[in-house]
């Protein structure tokens, strides 16, 4: 157990390995989309059908980080951080072989209970070390590493696709479990704080999650982030078909429009680290969280009016995922602040809401995405609008 570090600087090979287990998720959506409709075709399944793997894997990834955060509270972040890593390892050795839809969708499911041990202790561990400010800094940085996997995975996945087959995407995937699993054992020491360690001692799991969502902060920061990635899912789950089928584009083309996409998100984290120096976290996340509900808004009017053009879709995602990277590293950040030796825990709430509200949103808006924006645009707006509504009801708390 150690004390804080807030006055020391993260190293580069810190960051860069607490952004890779935060890109666990990301990477194992990203790197797989332009796959969606070879699978389908493979098994014999609808566009819908394939969708839902996604979204198994989203719901995996929601009760999963609900398991290992108290976990991480009670016994340390090392032990059940690499078990979630071996989780994941072997279930995407597996999901090479499945033979049927129904066998992914399972084994989607079980990748992301897996895949989120590294999600939700990579933020605990980055609390233990950092103050609120200096937290919501750090996620920036790691975002940046996160941000690189929707950038380049889609293109790669496409190329495999193309050359190997859907099957060695997985394989892919097992060797990045394999790699960043060997660095956390071997680079990561642990962090866990004595005042976690006494918390979580004179608590159960149940009554932690009770705790921190009986103060007002927690939970409506915790609600933005999960409103928010209800946004972000949504557009995730709905690209494939609407810029692959409805758009008409190839694979190929949808790596790189989904790559331009994250770029603004790249671009906006990096934004956000600068912001921080001179506003507060809350005032950053409130004025990102706006700034996202307008561009969602803009892009269902004109979808409502029939204006149904690739480039100005292209141009309005691009604006309103970029001003999410305003809201989802604060958010997070102030969270945790609220009650850090509870860290473990409120990372698991920011997390599990994040992914169930995404898996939903996703799960709901799938069958309609190949007709175009609407559904797409309406989805995000509405995730936009409870964010902003949660942000400015913890301002007041």
């Amino acid at each position: 157990m150690h004390a804080p570090t807030e006055s020391a600087k993260p190293t580069i090979g810190f960051i860069l390995l607490a952004g890779a287990l935060t890109a666990f998720g990301a990477i194992s959506i990203d790197f797989y989309l332009p796959a969606l409709p070879d699978i389908a075709r493979d098994f014999g399944a609808t566009a819908a059908a394939a969708q839902l793997t996604m979204s198994a894997f989203l719901a995996g990834m929601a009760i999963g980080q609900l398991g290992w955060g108290p976990l991480a509270d009670r016994v340390g972040r090392r032990p059940p951080l690499l078990a979630g890593i071996l989780v994941y390892t072997l279930a995407s050795l597996a999901l090479a072989r499945v033979p049927s839809i129904e066998a992914l969708t399972a084994g989607r499911f079980v990748q992301g209970l897996g895949a989120s041990a590294g999600l939700v202790i990579a933020r605990a561990i980055i609390r233990d070390r950092y103050d609120t400010t200096e937290s919501a800094r750090l996620f920036s940085l790691t975002f940046l590493v996160l941000a690189i996997a929707p950038m380049l995975a889609p293109t790669a996945g496409a190329w495999l696709l193309a050359h190997s087959g859907w099957e060695s995407i997985f394989l892919v995937l097992a060797a990045f479990g394999l790699i960043v699993g060997l660095a956390a054992l071997f680079g990561l020491p642990e962090s866990r704080t004595a005042a976690t360690a006494a918390q979580a001692a004179h608590e159960t799991p149940l009554q932690s999650y009770r705790a921190a969502l009986d103060d007002r902060r927690v939970l409506a920061f915790v609600g933005a982030g999960a409103f928010n990635s209800a946004a972000l899912f949504t557009y995730v789950s709905a690209s494939p078909a609407l810029f692959i089928e409805h758009y008409q584009q190839p694979p190929t083309a949808f790596g790189w429009i989904f790559a331009l996409n994250a770029l603004g998100l790249v671009i906006a984290s990096q934004a956000n680290r600068a912001a921080l120096n001179r506003w507060s976290p809350a005032f950053v996340a409130r004025k990102g969280s706006a700034a996202a509900l307008v561009f969602a808004t803009v892009l269902l009017a004109l979808s409502v009016a029939g204006v149904d053009d690739m480039v100005v879709t292209m141009a309005l995602l691009f604006l309103g995922l970029g001003s999410y990277g305003f809201v989802s590293a604060n958010a997070s950040a102030l969270a945790l602040g609220a009650m850090p030796q509870r860290a473990g825990s409120i990372s698991a709430l920011i997390g599990a809401g994040a992914f169930l509200f995404g898996a939903l949103a996703s799960a709901i808006t799938a069958p309609f995405a190949a007709t175009g924006p609407l559904a797409m645009a309406a989805a995000m707006a509405a995730g936009f609008l409870g964010a902003m509504i949660c942000i400015r009801i913890a301002s007041r708390a």
